[in-house]
This record gives structure tokens, sequence and C-alpha cells, in this order.
């Protein structure tokens, strides 16, 4: 059994709604240390981030990712808990792109961008509160701002 995330069928949500979203939560930008230098990254931009070693790799929406040399727990701290969830000790996703979760023997979900990660046994029971208290919160907001 699948359950979807979303109402409607869609790769993601519109630029346009995450800004709104960022706006009305108040979220504020992300900085990563990259090559010498510090980037200010929007929260909304981060599908998700996978923790190799001392490193995090970080994914964006647009496809492109930057190598950190951060430890995901590091980052962990610095990512708004509104939006971000660790489902797994090597993975931190944005419930912004989460579009269905597949439930079984090991529960797996997928991002909009078509990738796929298991979600921790012990984290299971966590992550599904906190995946339905989001939708509660969030997804009002989306259709008030897709309308707009």
């Amino acid at each position: 059994m699948k359950l979807q995330i979303h109402s409607t069928p869609r790769n993601s949500y519109s630029e346009y709604q995450l800004q709104a979203v960022t706006r009305h939560l108040n979220l504020s930008d992300i900085v990563l240390p990259f090559w010498g230098q510090r980037r200010k990254i929007p929260a909304y931009r981060i599908t998700w981030l996978e923790g190799q070693g001392n490193y995090t790799v970080v994914h964006f929406n647009d496809g492109s990712e930057m190598i950190v040399s951060l430890t995901l727990k590091k980052l962990e701290g610095r990512l708004p808990t509104e939006i971000f969830v660790r489902p797994h000790k090597k993975s931190i996703i944005n419930l912004l792109y989460l579009q269905e979760i597949r439930p079984g023997k090991s529960t797996t979900i997928c991002l909009t961008n078509g990738c796929e990660i298991e979600v921790s046994r012990r984290k299971t029971t966590h992550f599904m509160r906190l995946v339905v208290a989001f939708q509660q919160e969030f997804l009002p907001l989306t259709t008030q701002y897709a309308r707009a």
C-alpha cells in the first residue's frame, strides 16, 4: 500500500508556492561552507542531504549537488525543524519534496526528484508522526498560495 502525500500528483510545488511558504513559516537561509567561503542557500531549495563520513552531499531541487565538509549531525542543527526530518542516520529530507511513503517490511520514501530513501525501523513511528503534523500545517498553506 502506498501513501500519497500530495492531494494531486505533481513533481513539485511551484517556485512561488515554495517562496510564499518559506516567508509564512519565517524560514531563514542556511549558510554552508564551500571551498573556503560561505554560501547562503534558501532552505526550500535543498531537497535532501546525504551523509558520507565527515562530509555531507547536499542535493538541490534543480538536480545539482554540493559537497560540504560538515557531518550530517552538525548540519542537522542548522536546518529548520519545520521542514527537515531525519528518517535514517545517513539522510535528512525536506518534507516539501516528499511525494509518497511506501510502508512495508522496510518503509521507503520517494521524493519528487525520483530518489528513494529507506526509513530506519526505529525511526518509522516518529517519522510518520512528523509527516502527519507537517501535512496538517503545510498542505492548507500550499492550496492557499496556489489560488493567489
